[in-house]
């Protein structure tokens, strides 16, 4: 269903976010994030002089291979557009993601390793998303291990149940799938 019309508008400005999740022929998995912020509109950038009307103001990506268990082998970080030119010398910095695990504490990780004057804002907004798309890039993986071991679908119910309304421990989604496993 969509939004209801809106009230008549300008646009101004257009963020796109695009995520991928890839399995690797080695077994870990990529996954890779890219933002652009555009204008509508042309106006002057002290580093870049005219931007003009849908040339990116902001181009990053990242990428970060994990295993099944969301354990990051590898962060790399690129800039394309900024509105600085000290800005792409954040990108590196995102290395030091390596040997982190995406789970509980993802964000306050991120804030750690890259926080502040480190790293990038725009590349770590994206980082907080990128952990969703991880998740459901391996859930294949996982559903299959927790097809086979009782003990990890426990684990795995017991991540799930409360992270939103539709898992919520009373909700209709929780009573139908776990209907014959008490829920802890």
């Amino acid at each position: 269903m969509p939004l209801p019309p809106p009230t008549p508008r300008e646009r101004l400005h257009t963020r796109t976010i695009v995520m991928d999740g890839y399995r690797r022929e080695d077994g870990l998995f990529d996954i890779e994030g890219h933002i652009t912020d555009v204008k509508a509109y042309a106006f002057d950038n002290h580093d870049r002089g005219r931007i003009e009307p849908g040339t990116p103001l902001h181009g990053m990506r990242v990428r970060l291979t994990v295993d099944e268990d969301l354990l990051v082998h590898a962060a790399e970080a690129v800039t394309e557009f900024a509105p600085y030119d000290v800005c792409p010398a954040a990108a590196p910095n995102f290395a030091a993601l390596a040997g982190t695990r995406i789970g509980p504490g993802w964000n306050r990780t991120i804030k750690e390793r890259v926080g502040g004057s480190l790293g990038c804002t725009h590349i770590r907004e994206m980082l907080a998303q990128m952990a969703t798309v991880a998740y459901q890039t391996i859930y294949p993986v996982r559903r299959k291990k927790e097809l086979q071991d009782p003990e990890a679908a426990r684990r795995s119910r017991e991540r799930m149940i409360g992270t939103c309304l539709a898992y919520a421990p009373d909700s209709p989604v929780v009573t139908e799938r776990w209907a014959r496993e008490p829920i802890s």
